[in-house]
C-alpha cells in the first residue's frame, strides 16, 4: 500500500509537470525576460516567500549569485528576511517584506513572490511596495491566485500553477525557478551542453 501510494505521487507530479509545460511556456519565457532586462541593466533580484516557499526564494537566489549549472559572474539577487520580528520594530507584522523591499528596491529592479495561495497579506504588502518602487513582480503562485491576482499589472508576470495542493504547486515552482536559471545563463552566455 504505501509503495502504491509513493507511485501515486510520482505519478501525479508527473502529469502536473507535463500539464503545465505548456500552459506555463510562455509567462515563464516572459519571465525570463524581465529577469535579463534587470540583471543586464545593473538591477537587481528581490525574493521572497513564506514558510517552504522562503527555502526556495533561498536557493533560487544561491543559484543566481553562485551560479546554475555553469561558472559565470554573479548576479545581483537578494532573499528578503523573513524574520519579521527583527524588521517590523513592533510594527505590523505584514510589513516584513515591504519594508525592506522599501528600503533595497528601486526601479528597474524586480520581485519574484513565491506562494502557493496568493493571499498572505505580507506577500501582497511586498508587490504594493514593490509597484511603488516602480519595480516588476513576478509571481509564481498555485491555480488559485487569491488577493495578489487583483493586484499585479500589465507590466508584471504571473505564473499560475494549475493545481490546488502546495506540494505539487511547490514541484512545479522548483523547475520553473530552474527554468528562470536556465534562461538566463542561456540568454547572457550562450547554449552549454548538459551532460
Amino acid at each position: 500500500m504505501l509503495e502504491q501510494r509513493i507511485q501515486q505521487h510520482f505519478i501525479d507530479s508527473a502529469d502536473l509537470k507535463y500539464q503545465a509545460a505548456q500552459l506555463l511556456c510562455r509567462p515563464v519565457a516572459d519571465a525570463v525576460q524581465a529577469l535579463l532586462a534587470c540583471v543586464t541593466s545593473g538591477g537587481k533580484i528581490l525574493v521572497c516567500g513564506n514558510g517552504a516557499c522562503a527555502a526556495d526564494a533561498q536557493q533560487f537566489v544561491a543559484s543566481c549569485v553562485a551560479g546554475f549549472e555553469r561558472n559565470r559572474p554573479e548576479l545581483a539577487a537578494l532573499a528578503l528576511n523573513v524574520d519579521g520580528s527583527l524588521l517590523t520594530g513592533g510594527a505590523d507584522p505584514s510589513q516584513q517584506f515591504a519594508r525592506q523591499v522599501r528600503a533595497l528596491g528601486q526601479a528597474g529592479d524586480i520581485l519574484l513572490l513565491l506562494c502557493v495561495a496568493g493571499n498572505e497579506a505580507n506577500l501582497l504588502a511586498a508587490a504594493s511596495a514593490a509597484h511603488e518602487r516602480e519595480m516588476v513582480v513576478i509571481a509564481l503562485t498555485g491555480r488559485v491566485v487569491g488577493a495578489l491576482g487583483d493586484i499585479l499589472r500589465e507590466t508584471d508576470v504571473g505564473i499560475c500553477v494549475p493545481h490546488e495542493r502546495a506540494a505539487r504547486v511547490r514541484e512545479v515552482h522548483a523547475l520553473v525557478l530552474n527554468c528562470l536559471c536556465d534562461g538566463i545563463d542561456e540568454q547572457l552566455f550562450g547554449e552549454q551542453e548538459v551532460s
